[in-house]
């Protein structure tokens, strides 16, 4: 591939990414560009791109958090064909569905963590990058022609950890899935680290049974790629207060936080929630502390196009 150069790059989102786009683009310093958009009345809606994209690289940021901002990130790929982009590349920073990649034998539900994302490949960019997915296997969602990146947060999360100037502290995982990625953290960090004991048995509902010791006077560190209702990450500093943790701080990639999560941890006394900006509108309050991945895209872009100033 020839090297792209920053004038003739194009920054566009879906509707859901649109500041995650404006503020990867000043890092880039480039202009981002947003879609012309319009609903009609009878809910049909209307795309323009806001200028000429012929022969130039074109880069989509887009979450996917619902099925309309799916279908306007491959209505927006689709169009970049038909309007001759040099390249269309695609970042998808927090992908819907994304803990559905696998179909439980013999009740045939449609694992739409891996059917979804192969309707974004069916579209054809030439390289699509997820940040912290919850499974690696839907970037085998395709007939090998496309370019993938599976872009995990790591060196955010230490750099974020590190700026807590912590003295006495210990990772937990939620639940042993996501133990090695707890088990990597720590070791980089130099610290210890454990897995809470939790078993699934509703949909929605887990049962966290014990946490190991080791959180005994320590301050813990709930780390996991992201928050859906809370339930089980409440359950586990629940149990890290009840083996002796002195104080609890909750960190994940995507902070989706459905229904009443928010309310319920500020019951449960966790009062600080450490995330990123992957999922749209999360902004730093009193309960958020959101920093940006918008760096990490920067760093995507720049060695997947070999940009030249």
């Amino acid at each position: 591939m020839k090297q792209a150069s920053i004038k003739d790059l194009i920054i566009l989102s879906n509707l859901e990414s649109a500041d995650l786009a404006k503020e990867t683009a000043d890092l880039l310093q480039c202009k981002s560009t947003p879609m012309q958009r319009q609903e009609f009345s009878d809910g049909e809606i209307y795309h323009a791109f806001p200028t000429d994209i012929g022969g130039r690289d074109v880069v989509i940021i887009a979450s996917t958090p619902t099925d309309n901002s799916l279908l306007e990130l491959i209505d927006i790929i689709d169009g970049c064909h038909h309007y001759m982009a040099h390249t269309v590349n695609v970042i998808v920073p927090y992908l819907g569905y994304s803990t559905m990649e696998q179909a439980k034998p013999g009740i045939f539900e449609v694992p739409k963590g891996i059917t979804r994302t192969r309707q974004i490949f069916r579209a054809r960019p030439h390289f699509t990058a997820f940040i912290d997915l919850h499974s690696e296997a839907v970037l085998n969602a395709h007939c090998g022609n496309i370019h993938t990146l599976h872009i995990q947060t790591d060196e955010l999360i230490i750099s974020k950890i590190n700026s807590l100037n912590l003295e006495n502290f210990v990772l937990v995982s939620p639940d042993y899935g996501r133990s090695k990625w707890v088990a990597r953290l720590a070791g980089k960090l130099g610290v210890a680290h454990t897995a809470a004991d939790k078993d699934r048995f509703a949909k929605d509902k887990t049962m966290v049974g014990q946490v190991a010791s080791v959180v005994s006077g320590k301050t813990v560190i709930i780390c996991d790629d992201m928050i859906r209702t809370g339930g089980s990450i409440i359950q586990t500093a629940e149990r890290c207060k009840d083996a002796g943790a002195t104080d609890t701080i909750v960190m994940a990639t995507h902070l989706v936080m459905s229904g009443d999560s928010q309310e319920r941890f500020i019951k449960s006394g966790i009062t600080k929630i450490i995330g990123t900006n992957t999922y749209p509108n999360r902004k730093s309050d009193l309960l958020f502390d959101i920093y940006s991945v918008a760096p990490l895209i920067k760093q995507a872009i720049h060695k997947q196009l070999r940009i030249r100033t």
